[in-house]
């Protein structure tokens, strides 16, 4: 099959509806300029001073209490980010669902905190630093800084991504959020195309998220995800008329990092007749697929549930992953792994089974 990525139609949309403001030379809705610092939970941007009292935003956010202090929703209770993956499972036996064999799901996932509504629109973050926590967003994140974090809060968009990195830009961390949209109201076609989409070369950090709808969920070459509950994608047909490939999580290759997919639920339910792809797509579509890690993941579905890189790959590592049959026999429509480079300088297959606890082996590559 051939795959398509959907172009990314920015004009007019991202800047449709921008109620926060982060630079003076903006204005908004219920924000103080930035040089005041905004009256949001976020922080305040590098030499912004703090706001004194609270300001007019209805939302109910507090102010943050000066530079680089992360001011959260009411009830909310600020929390250090963390990194990396949580307990792992058996590495032999059978497991019923994900939840019996300890990896995560909904009650493992998104936000800890009570949630404040925002409805940004398509918003632009162009402050280093920032910090988002407690928010319930209707809207998008396009991230123009570095360094930012998006924590124990909800996106649900419309936009064709939920929340985008630039190229440019790099400290990227979405962890405890839940990351949604509305099926038929996106850009593509009604559709869409990435809950985390990451456009530069510098790594992305995704834990702990409760993510779906989106076509292809988690898009990027290089990245840290881990702990993430990947599930209920919708099809659609996009701008060219064809059925959208959808994966849960998905690299084009060309990657000039290391990309890790640790410990996550993924899961792809959409039929091979209507553009199934992968749970996890390994693809050379932009160049060379290398340095991929892909440790102790609970994967279903797609028309393969693991596409491994193809021909020239090298670096790939998969290991001690669950292949469920919850939706086909094989995990995948068709098989469990395709484009498996055994030769591969790297390449490492060890530990992998099925849900049934049947071991799981390539077939040799051609």
């Amino acid at each position: 099959m051939v795959r398509r990525r959907s172009r990314l139609l920015l004009a007019g949309v991202l800047l449709a509806v921008v109620l926060t403001v982060f630079q003076a030379s903006r204005s908004g809705v219920g924000e103080h300029s930035v040089a005041a610092c905004p009256d949001s939970a976020m922080t305040c941007a590098p030499g912004a001073s703090a706001a004194t009292g609270t300001g007019p935003d209805t939302a109910g956010g507090t102010a943050a209490a000066g530079p680089g202090r992360t001011a959260s929703a009411p009830g909310s209770t600020a929390s250090p980010p963390a990194t990396g993956g949580t307990e792992q499972p058996p590495a032999t036996g059978s497991c019923a669902s994900p939840s019996a064999c300890r990896f995560p799901d909904a009650r493992t996932t998104g936000p800890r905190t009570a949630l404040t509504p925002h409805s940004t629109g398509a918003l632009s973050i162009h402050d280093d630093g920032t910090v988002i926590q407690g928010w319930d967003i209707t809207g998008s994140l396009d991230i123009y800084a570095n360094n930012v974090t998006v924590i124990d809060s909800r996106v649900t968009s419309t936009n064709w991504w939920g929340i985008n990195l630039r190229a440019g830009f790099s400290g990227l961390r979405i962890l405890h959020t839940t990351i949604t949209a509305v099926p038929g109201k996106g850009p593509d076609n009604g559709g869409e195309d990435y809950a985390v989409s990451n456009m530069g070369g510098s790594s992305v950090e995704v834990g702990w998220c409760d993510v779906s709808v989106y076509g292809d969920a988690l898009s990027m070459g290089q990245g840290n995800i881990h702990d993430n509950y990947v599930h209920d994608i919708a099809p659609f047909r996009n701008l060219g008329g064809e059925w959208q490939h959808t994966n849960a999580v998905i690299s084009d290759g060309g990657n000039k990092g290391t990309l890790t997919i640790r410990h996550n639920t993924l899961l792809n339910p959409v039929s091979s007749d209507q553009g199934a792809s992968g749970s996890i797509g390994l693809f050379a579509d932009t160049g060379v697929v290398a340095n991929a890690t892909v440790d102790g993941n609970w994967l279903a579905g797609g028309a393969y549930a693991l596409y491994g890189g193809g021909k020239g790959a090298t670096g790939i590592k998969v290991t001690n992953n669950v292949f469920s049959v919850q939706y086909h026999r094989g995990s995948g429509a068709y098989g469990a792994v395709a484009a498996w480079n055994a030769a591969g300088a790297g390449n490492v297959w060890s530990g992998n089974r099925t849900s049934d606890g049947r071991p799981v082996n390539p077939e040799p590559s051609p």
